[in-house]
């Protein structure tokens, strides 16, 4: 039976995607998280529009693990020994470490293929949107609800993680029908489709990750979707068509060099909506806005995670 071995980095909640992104660019076939930031949100809607408080389900109470998946090719202590040095690297980035620690077990393969699926269920995440694992059977639960199809696989973003549920209520908030979007550092492509599926005409999504693309492409299949293109770029370098709205669901550290590149492709009125932005980080972002000829208009918070929409200051000040 082929062998697989999950690398585990005990780290902080502020640094989960940082250090995603490591076990990604070393080659990890997949990625779970345990956040505990995930259950400091207050009461959510469950997949049958129940209210329900997160804390109720057993969970981590500090902190989080992140688990990379590796086919046994790849040597334990060389691995943990490079993942060990980039873990080091967080605090140069902003980012707390936490524990910083790197550990690796083996798993027989039927435990990665099978055993992973048991943390994936139907999450009703907006008042609108639930999103479903591509093998589970489900239908809405009531008129209105609109389902969106995923497969976690390759763990470019499914939903589960605060960051990704504030950018999709505000894209709920946001989205009057008929917009058009770019949505910068599409991932699972997630962003994108729940975008659409709200009345979105045409989304642009990019990523300079040309594996999320692929992946992005691959989940907007399954839901036989149309209207949203998905490309390999670099945030808005050479994208010149003006838009409604731009979305980016990435890391404060990502986010500060593209808003520079915002004014020039939003329409009059456009708004920019931004998640990823850990709490401490909310001045650093609110000031580069502003040195770029923009203004926040609102904010929402879960856990210790904000999403912001912002908008051109000189029209906010009409």
């Amino acid at each position: 039976m082929d062998q697989w071995v999950e690398f585990a980095i005990e780290t902080s909640s502020e640094a989960v995607d940082a250090v995603a992104n490591f076990l990604m660019a070393e080659g990890a076939d997949g990625v779970q998280i345990e956040d505990a930031a995930d259950f400091q949100g207050g009461q959510t809607t469950n997949a049958r529009g129940g209210w329900f408080d997160p804390v109720s389900i057993p969970h981590r109470q500090s902190g989080a693990k992140v688990s990379g998946y590796f086919d046994g090719r790849r040597h334990p202590a060389e691995l943990v020994a490079t993942l060990q040095a980039r873990v080091a690297q967080l605090p140069s980035f902003g980012l707390a470490e936490g524990p910083g620690t790197v550990t690796a077990h083996a798993l027989a393969q039927e435990s990665w293929a099978n055993e992973w699926k048991k943390y994936y269920h139907p999450l009703r995440i907006t008042r609108f949107l639930t999103i479903v694992p591509a093998w589970l059977d489900y239908q809405p639960q009531q008129s209105g609800e609109l389902v969106m199809r995923l497969d976690p696989d390759m763990a470019f973003g499914t939903g589960s993680h605060p960051t990704t549920a504030l950018m999709l209520r505000l894209l709920e908030s946001q989205i009057r029908g008929g917009e058009t979007m770019i949505d910068v550092g599409t991932g699972s492509g997630i962003l994108a489709l729940g975008a659409r599926m709200l009345g979105a005409k045409h989304v642009l999504a990019t990523d300079v990750d040309e594996a999320a693309v692929a992946n992005a492409k691959a989940n907007l299949a399954l839901n036989d979707i149309d209207g949203i293109e998905v490309v390999a770029n670099d945030l808005l370098k050479g994208i010149e068509t003006r838009v409604d709205m731009v979305a980016a669901n990435i890391l404060a550290d990502v986010l500060t060099p593209l808003i520079p590149q915002v004014p020039s492709v939003l329409k009059p009125h456009g708004r920019l909506l931004l998640s990823g932005v850990y709490h401490d980080k909310v001045a650093a972002i609110d000031q580069t806005l502003n040195e770029n000829g923009l203004r926040v208009l609102a904010q929402a918070r879960l856990g210790d995670w904000v999403a912001l929409v912002a908008g051109l200051a000189a029209e906010a000040d009409e």
